[in-house]
């Protein structure tokens, strides 16, 4: 009899089980290729690889890095260094190989190691964080004279690793071949990986900072200083791709954000904006300098910073164990930070008696150091999200000219030396120093009418409203001025809107009431003020305004904003447009009233073939296009919820109007979980099926019978969840409201967050709107296609990536690739082809404009009246409030 078997293991708290993705559908395989617009040539910024060997394998082996009493051993980066000593010290083991080492838990070669299992010791001089140089005191670091040299030499503390090495598979490099061929071979993700691996072994022998595929060298002529302790460095990207023609290395220019490297007093003044350390917030900066690396400069030895003293340098002490004159006793005294530099390190501190030390101990064993004596060191990535200011910087200083980026690429190309890389030379890789040369097409613009009946085409993929007026214009009768202590002309305001408005067919009354801020309420807290202002309009209008313009008194995060938004859209349905006006001119007045006339629900500007049957395939049959979006929080904020945004057209046959549901969800997560909620055998509480609702009454009762999807923001490892979960999802709701109802769908994924980029053959000029390719670069057996329907004004352009996962529609490619050029020239916000289709675009106002009611919620109380779901981990997820019934059609978000 056999022995019972042992209880489960036991669930932990919060736990919350995750529903299996059944795979009922993979992305979808090329049909065809377009042949529509005017040819052109291009280059690319990837270089061709040769794979000289097909016959041999990569290896994998699992890593396991202990310290001598077998705990793991799981300081950041300490693989790396251990890795690198392992090969230095035992060559002949390893029979000479070299290895490519994730960082983690893997290591791949090329050709098996002598054995599957090996294990080593190795001894890494300790200089990490928790090193403690006094003698057996808290206090701290190094000295200058040759007495305290020896003594630090003396005391250099050395850590002993165990490390095992573990056979795992074996990844045939034929993978890659076949699938430049096109064929499906379960290994070649892993053999690209491998790949990618070897660059960024190769990076990290040369000291780079590595942030995925990225690698940044500590060169500070590659530092971009956006203000505010903030660095922006510029390194360049590097991966591999399998493209129609073949393997190619995919090079780009990269920035990613860094701490200022330098005197962390010197850091700490720019990044809270003072001028005098005693005006340091100390508990701002705790927060701020947690985890980073310090060297103390009169020791050169690096620590990474654990916290702050309690106290002040002159008063924070710790015990110090002095060895008394003619004996081998030690006695313990207690002796403050500052008196331990000054009389037994001799140095005199001159800024940093009266602020906290940087303390780089362990809790319950704190190590001090005055904080004049430490300086952070380069390449620390700095996570948090940029200021308005700092973005803008950002993008002002790191925009290239197209030729000035290929300068760059071929400058990073020659500075990276692969050609010298024994791994890839091993591997039978050898990359080509030339651009990739490519055709692409020109797709004509379409024709676009305004009013009057009047059509026009679009020359560069611009136009302006001169003498033109909007297709559809509103009247603007009820509304009123509200102003939050701006110093604003505002009847000049009004009159000059009225004015341009007219220009464009917009019918503007005067306003009935101008509501000026009362000043007591200045300083108090956003809402109140909102709450105040509200009360204010209410008394002095006879009944609900049409429409009430906010003159801000920030351009950019007002906190004012959020509540107002909320206040309007949620609670009273009142369409609002908010400004903070610096300069007001004819074109920023037209701006404006372009957001307001859509808003309201009059159309500016229209495809002409919106009035005839020939969108493709679209006015024929009653066609749903929707947009999907999640945002999250920024980075660094794991409490704060995502938020999903659909986007849906309404009044087929126009493709120009839209209207948008929003909701929370778990942070960070990606795919969207309320499309379809169903809560009884008929009732649907999910996102599509107010798309689907909404579609049916403004459409003349038509239930639509192709749906054509955009989603926005996932990655290729995420296509099947997209297939499998979110559209699974629509499929449900539309099966749900009517079993007998079978519309064809198509889904199709838009990236902008890639790294190929297009240049001219024979132009130093971006690349003309409506470039499109499919060919050349492309996915070898994937329906994908790029294109740059906007025109690139400042910078290069960057291209979106279209990858189409399902198609029931059978669109040709030039019917597809004509619509989504189509959708780019229907964003009413603005008089230009926008760089990725506007639904995506609306998506993502939806979903910014909605984060600013949880911003607000976070600043109010966080218990308010809208309830909360659990998510995943038993995190509470707020609810955002619904839109109230006279907005929740409109295009609020415009």
């Amino acid at each position: 009899m056999s022995p019972p078997l042992p209880p489960p293991p036991a669930i932990p708290p919060n736990f919350v089980p995750q529903k299996a993705v059944v795979v009922k559908r993979v992305p979808m395989a090329r049909r065809g290729f377009a042949s529509r617009g005017q040819t052109i040539s291009l280059l690319t910024n990837h270089f061709k690889v040769a794979l000289s060997r097909t016959d041999g394998h990569f290896y994998h082996y699992s890593v396991s890095i202990r310290y001598e009493d077998d705990s793991p051993a799981d300081a950041k980066g300490i693989g790396r260094r251990v890795l690198d000593k392992v090969h230095d010290t035992y060559v002949s083991e390893l029979a000479g190989k070299r290895f490519a080492y994730d960082g983690e838990k893997s290591l791949f070669t090329v050709g098996p190691l002598p054995r599957n299992k090996l294990e080593f010791t190795v001894v890494l001089e300790e200089i990490s964080s928790n090193r403690n140089l006094g003698s057996g005191s808290h206090g701290a670091d190094g000295s200058p004279d040759e007495i305290d040299r020896k003594r630090s030499r003396g005391q250099r503390r050395s850590k002993t690793y165990k490390v095992s090495i573990n056979y795992a598979a074996k990844i045939p490099m034929q993978a890659i071949a076949n699938a430049l061929c096109g064929q499906d071979s379960e290994h070649y993700q892993e053999a690209v990986r491998v790949l990618d691996i070897i660059l960024r072994q190769h990076a990290a022998e040369q000291g780079c900072l590595l942030v995925r595929q990225s690698f940044f060298h500590n060169e500070p002529r590659n530092f971009i200083d956006l203000g505010g302790g903030v660095v922006g460095c510029r390194g360049f990207h590097s991966s591999f791709r399998t493209t129609q023609g073949g393997l190619s290395l995919n090079m780009d220019v990269s920035t990613t954000m860094i701490v200022k490297p330098g005197p962390v007093i010197d850091f700490l003044l720019m990044n809270q904006k003072v001028d005098n350390p005693a005006q340091i917030d100390w508990i701002k900066a705790k927060r701020m300098l947690k985890n980073l690396r310090i060297k103390a400069v009169n020791s050169n030895i690096e620590y990474k910073i654990s916290g702050l003293s309690d106290r002040i340098c002159r008063e924070q002490k710790f015990p110090l164990k002095i060895r008394r004159e003619g004996t081998s006793e030690a006695q313990e005294v207690e002796i403050t930070v500052y008196d331990y530099f000054l009389h037994h390190r001799n140095i005199r501190l001159r800024h940093s008696a009266d602020f906290p030390c940087i303390n780089v101990g362990k809790p319950k064993r704190p190590t001090y150091i005055p904080v004049e004596l430490c300086s952070l060191v380069s390449l620390q990535r700095y996570t948090k999200a940029l200021s308005n200011l700092q973005r803008a910087s950002l993008v002002e200083k790191s925009r290239q000219k197209p030729t000035e980026r290929m300068n760059a690429l071929k400058q990073a190309f020659t500075s990276s030396n692969y050609a010298a890389d024994p791994l890839l030379g091993s591997s039978g890789i050898s990359v080509s120093s030339e651009f990739t040369r490519i055709q692409g097409r020109v797709l004509a613009p379409p024709k676009l009418r305004v009013g009057s009946g009047e059509d026009f085409v679009p020359r560069n993929g611009r136009w302006n409203f001169n003498n033109k007026r909007l297709v559809e214009p509103i009247k603007l009768e009820r509304w009123a001025v509200v102003n939050f202590s701006t110093r604003c002309d505002m009847r000049n305001l009004c009159r000059d809107l009225a004015r341009c408005g007219q220009m464009k067919g917009i019918s503007i009354k005067p306003p009935f009431q101008m509501f000026e801020e009362k000043p007591q309420f200045r300083r108090t807290p956003a809402p109140i003020r909102v709450d105040e202002m509200i009360a204010m309009i209410k008394s002095g209008l006879p009944g609900e305004p049409q429409f009430l313009l906010c003159i801000l008194p920030e351009k950019k995060n007002s906190d004012i904003y959020g509540p107002w938004k909320r206040k309007n859209l949620s609670d009273l349905g009142i369409v609002t447009q908010c400004i903070a006006p610096t300069r007001i001119n004819d074109q920023y007045l037209t701006n404006v009233l372009l957001k307001i006339n859509a808003k309201l629900g009059g159309i500016n500007s229209l495809l002409t073939i919106e009035h005839t049957p020939s969108v493709p395939l679209v006015s024929s049959v009653p066609t749903l296009i929707v947009g999907m979006d999640v945002s999250h929080g920024s980075p660094g904020r794991s409490d704060v919820p995502s938020i999903a945004a659909v986007v849906s057209s309404r009044q087929w046959p126009l493709i120009s109007r839209y209207r948008a549901a929003v909701r929370t969800q778990s942070p960070k997560m990606e795919m969207i979980d309320s499309l379809f909620k169903k809560v009884s055998d008929t009732e649907d509480h999910g996102i599509f099926r107010e798309a689907l609702q909404d579609f049916y009454k403004s459409s003349n009762q038509r239930k639509p019978d192709q749906i054509i999807i955009f989603r926005d923001g996932v990655s290729e490892s995420q296509f099947t969840q997209v297939l499998n979960i979110e559209l699974e999802q629509i499929m449900e709701a539309c099966k749900l409201l009517d079993e007998s109802w079978h519309p064809k769908f198509m889904l199709v994924v838009a990236q902008k967050n890639h790294h190929t980029k297009f240049f001219q053959a024979n132009s130093a000029d971006n690349v003309p709107p409506g470039t499109v390719i499919d060919n050349g670069i492309c996915h070898p057996r994937s329906n994908d296609f790029y294109m740059c329907a906007h025109a690139g004004m400042i910078g290069t352009t960057r291209p979106t990536h279209y990858h189409v996962l399902y198609d029931e529609l059978d669109f040709s490619p030039d019917d597809l690739q004509e619509l989504v050029h189509s959708l780019s020239y229907v964003y009413q916000r603005s008089t230009t082809a926008i760089s990725v289709v506007a639904p995506i675009c609306y998506a993502h106002l939806a979903a910014a404009q909605m984060a600013q009611f949880i911003k607000f919620e976070e600043a109010s109380d966080r218990s308010s009246s809208h309830s909360g779901t659990a998510a995943g981990g038993g995190v509470s997820v707020h609810e955002l409030p619904r839109l109230h019934d006279r907005i929740s059609s409109s295009m609020f978000f415009c």
